[in-house]
């Protein structure tokens, strides 16, 4: 079967990471994609250029020269798609910018990642993942190690994997409105917006507080040492507790009272001591059978090569011409009738010239036209969207879909409301109604949602839904024309996939966490990247199903997981294979890559820095002579200069000479007031209902034909739950529903 993509044409102009890989996206998905090398190789010369290039065809351009770039304007009147992510104007220097491209083709949807947006002050500068991450709080202060209050390295690509994940929404969501308007749109996805979506609830202030009780009681989860050395990550996210207990063998703290408000020290100690009688493969073993969250601290080579990792599809095994054998990340987007499948290796630089050209030759396009006219509506403007989801991925899907224009109504257990900071960033334009689907009146209203719904999105524990009856099959028998969103833990397919878990589960299991923390216990990265980087790309899996639908009335099933993303995230590292080195910057005293990409300490504070490889040039603004020196003599030279002036002298001087800086930012509270952030809507503050004023972050994908809409403001629980039971004709429902679900402590009528 073809992939959702099938007989879309992409023109590849990216570089580095976001641009290749949101080609890599779409490729996976079935589209043909041609990238446009430059003669001269890649600017990164990595091994995860394999898996950002892969299924793709090559051609080799210098668009500086007139007759090549003849070409490249060829190839873009033939394409459905450009990508490109240079810093802004580059394209239009080349006479290949988006203007100019739709002028020629209408129907071409141009999307570009810059790293700072083409109005943002700071556009001209190189925007290296570390400055973007430094400029937008993505850093912890090290409280403990070396150098004191240093910024912890992080070298996973948070803002290019968020920025091609947006990007591939946004591109899919933007063919669906061809489909009906006939007219394509510039796509703009800056690298530092996107950011916002990785800080999501740890952005959000509400500016009125209210008095909440602190907590203290569970099962008392975290990071702890097992009898073989290794660490397992315990979760405490379900209600699986008793169980977990029984199979421990240590049903008797209960009783003992250890997990009871005011016990979390002896808890923990207990933990501790029971961890370190069994090794940490058994005790995942024995965890996750009785039902509860438990993942092993793998290093990222051990993930490569876990069985349940590869039976699941999270980790794929591929021919490569260079490498031979290699293990990468899987496609990170599932569909049942439109199936992801890697189609090819990367191929060599300008491989494909010959058949590029020939196609070219014989495929003059044609006139372009449009339908469209006046304004254009929201994607997905009539689309209904019922939202089955807890904490926050499966919510964040809910919440992309509902920036496009669906109608998304939140579904809310009875017994089961959500935290409030994570129900204010992830359920924002939404509605909300509470029913309890373990009941038959509460079924009796999904099933008749489902009449008027076009997308269906759950996150339980694989089985959980089938179990209610609600699962994939049970709903399509209904409606065989629904798209079936799943979201989870290990993904639809294998031995592991029925396992629970969370965020700090991925980030144990593939391998983040011991990178994060190597040299002691593991750590969580800062951000809740595996989460919402899974809402995404649930939601491009939607963006993928509904275009399918929108061709042939055809409706599916579809997943995502936090494994897939947590894999995704560390593409950069993730390519195995025989002789391979797993040497990238670790740990909590890793503050960057190399003298030329890192933190440095100014007089009054830090910065972070990036720049190419010829030092000569920075040498001058520092006042050295840079030439010859090894990494370590010119680390020490750099960082003797940069104590010598403010961190605003020194941003000053080397972004004006060319290179890459920003203050390492750490206050999330003054990035979300900066006023370049408010006024472009990554930054929004208004008033919701009796919660007094929330300030939280905003949609960042610029789409110029059918814009992004925040949404209404979040509803308390069940706040819609009166009108949406008038809407369906279940009026007379009220007051039986009230009274079921105000006796299992739920609310009918919050508002």
């Amino acid at each position: 079967m073809a992939g959702a993509l099938a007989g879309i044409r992409v023109i590849d102009f990216g570089h580095y990471i976001a641009g290749p890989l949101t080609g890599m996206l779409l490729a996976d998905q079935g589209a043909d994609v041609i990238r446009v090398d430059s003669p001269r190789g890649a600017s990164w010369d990595t091994p995860a250029n394999v898996i950002w290039n892969r299924g793709k065809r090559s051609i080799a351009l210098d668009v500086a020269k007139s007759g090549d770039a003849s070409i490249a304007r060829d190839l873009i009147a033939t394409a459905d798609v450009v990508i490109e992510n240079f810093r802004p104007g580059r394209m239009d220097a080349f006479g290949l910018g988006a203007a100019a491209m739709q002028a020629a083709n209408p129907r071409l949807v141009y999307c570009s990642l810059p790293g700072f947006a083409s109005d943002d002050p700071r556009a001209g500068m190189p925007a290296w993942e570390g400055v973007i991450k430094a400029a937008s709080g993505a850093y912890r202060r090290n409280r403990e190690g070396e150098p004191p209050g240093a910024p912890v390295y992080t070298p996973l690509p948070i803002a290019s994997t968020f920025g091609a994940a947006q990007a591939a929404i946004a591109i899919t969501m933007a063919l669906t409105a061809r489909e009906r308007d006939g007219l394509g749109q510039r796509i703009e996805v800056p690298l530092f917006d996107v950011m916002f979506s990785a800080i999501g609830y740890q952005g959000l202030r509400e500016h009125t507080p209210p008095e909440r009780t602190r907590g203290g009681g569970g099962a008392g989860g975290g990071a702890f040492q097992c009898a073989d050395g290794r660490w397992i990550y315990l979760g405490t996210g379900n209600d699986n507790t008793p169980d977990v207990l029984e199979a421990c063998g240590v049903s008797s703290w209960v009783a003992q009272g250890l997990l009871q408000p005011g016990h979390r020290e002896e808890l923990q100690a207990a933990w501790r001591t029971l961890f370190a009688t069994k090794d940490a493969d058994d005790w995942e073993r024995i965890i996750s059978d009785a039902g509860g969250e438990a993942a092993v601290c793998r290093e990222p080579s051990e993930w490569m090569r876990d069985p349940g990792a590869l039976d699941a599809g999270i980790v794929i095994e591929r021919e490569d011409p260079r490498y031979g054998t290699t293990r990468q990340p899987g496609p990170s987007a599932w569909l049942s009738r439109t199936p992801a499948e890697v189609r090819g290796p990367a191929p060599a630089i300008d491989a494909d010239r010959a058949s590029v050209l020939a196609e070219l030759q014989a495929a003059r396009p044609a006139p372009q036209t449009s339908n469209a006219a006046g304004t254009r509506r929201p994607v997905l403007d009539g689309v209904r969207v019922l939202d089955l989801c807890i904490v926050l991925a499966g919510p964040t899907c809910g919440r992309t879909l509902a920036e496009y224009g669906a109608d998304v109504i939140k579904i809310e257990a009875p017994d089961r409301p959500p935290a409030p900071t994570f129900h204010l960033d992830v359920n924002r334009g939404k509605r909300s109604i509470v029913i309890d689907l373990k009941q038959p009146e509460g079924l009796e209203i999904f099933w008749r949602m489902l009449e008027d719904a076009d997308v269906v999105v759950q996150n339980f524990r694989n089985g959980v839904a089938e179990r209610l009856g609600i699962g994939y099959e049970q709903v399509r028998a209904r409606k065989p024309e629904i798209v079936y969103a799943s979201l989870n833990m290990y993904g639809q397919v294998g031995a592991i996939a029925d396992r629970p878990g969370h965020e700090q589960l991925a980030q144990a299991a593939t391998g983040m966490q011991s990178r994060y923390g190597a040299g002691g216990s593991p750590q969580l990265q800062r951000l809740a990247v595996t989460d919402y980087g899974t809402g995404y790309l649930g939601a491009y899996a939607v963006a993928l199903a509904l275009l399918h639908r929108a061709q042939t009335g055809e409706g599916q099933h579809v997943a995502t997981s936090l494994s897939h993303t947590a894999t995704l995230l560390q593409s950069p590292f993730m390519l195995d294979h025989a002789g391979a080195t797993w040497d990238e910057p670790r740990g909590q005293n890793a503050i960057g890559d190399g003298p030329l990409h890192r933190a440095y300490a100014a007089n009054d504070g830090w910065f972070w820095f990036g720049a190419p490889a010829d030092a000569s040039a920075l040498g001058v603004v520092v006042g050295l002579d840079l030439d010859g020196l090894d990494d370590d003599a010119m680390t020490a030279a750099l960082a003797s200069a940069f104590a010598t002036a403010s961190v605003a002298t020194w941003v000053e001087q080397l972004t004006s000479s060319g290179f890459g800086a920003s203050p390492y930012l750490q206050d999330l509270a003054a990035l979300m007031a900066d006023p370049w952030v408010v006024a472009h809507g990554l930054s929004v503050t208004r008033e919701h209902g009796d919660r007094g004023v929330i300030t939280h972050p905003g949609p960042a994908p610029r789409l110029a034909g059918t814009p992004l809409v925040v949404g209404r403001p979040t509803p308390a629980i069940g706040d819609d739950t009166v009108e949406l039971l008038t809407e369906l004709g279940l009026g007379d429902r009220i007051e039986a529903l009230r009274e079921v679900t105000t006796a299992r402590g739920g609310t009918v009528d919050a508002g």
